[in-house]
């Protein structure tokens, strides 16, 4: 595996400012005095991402009452995005980041493996950043499936 940054708890979270899938532009700066859960995944529209933002969706009422927001970001452009919120009814923001520079940034994109051939690509990652900006929690290659619920017990929700 090569050498890529990993973030760990207190380290600063990388700012972003990104198109999502209204077409709008989200700045992490503007989420600051809120929890936010920022989560990296692969492909909007394919079976594992599918499941993964779903339970977003799903637990999104005891993430908002916990003072939580959730944003997922992927290398797919806001048109895609814009699909896949509508077809899930995703009710939380998308962004894109099509030249993967935030999604490098967190150390969520880079090489993995995946049966067995290494690749570059999108780790899926799922990262808890504090109101003041800083990372609380960086977890990286988490299943698609179940990892919300995870995620709440690691929470304490």
């Amino acid at each position: 595996m090569t050498d890529q940054t990993r973030l760990s708890p207190g380290d600063p979270a990388p700012d972003f400012d990104l198109t999502d899938d209204a077409g709008k532009q989200l700045r992490l700066a503007d989420l600051r005095g809120k929890k936010v859960v920022l989560y990296a995944y692969p492909a909007a529209m394919t079976p594992g991402c599918t499941k993964q933002a779903c339970d977003f969706r799903d637990s999104l009422d005891s993430l908002h009452a916990a003072g939580i927001e959730v944003v997922g970001i992927s290398p797919d452009k806001p048109e895609k995005l814009a699909k896949f919120r509508e077809k899930e009814g995703l009710t939380f923001p998308l962004v894109s980041d099509p030249d993967k520079s935030v999604l490098t940034a967190y150390g969520a994109y880079g090489e993995k493996s995946m049966y067995g051939k290494k690749m570059m690509g999108v780790i899926r990652s799922t990262f808890v950043i504090d109101p003041e900006g800083k990372v609380e929690l960086a977890q990286y290659n988490v299943k698609a499936t179940g990892h919300v619920a995870k995620l709440r017990r690691d929470l304490g929700l």
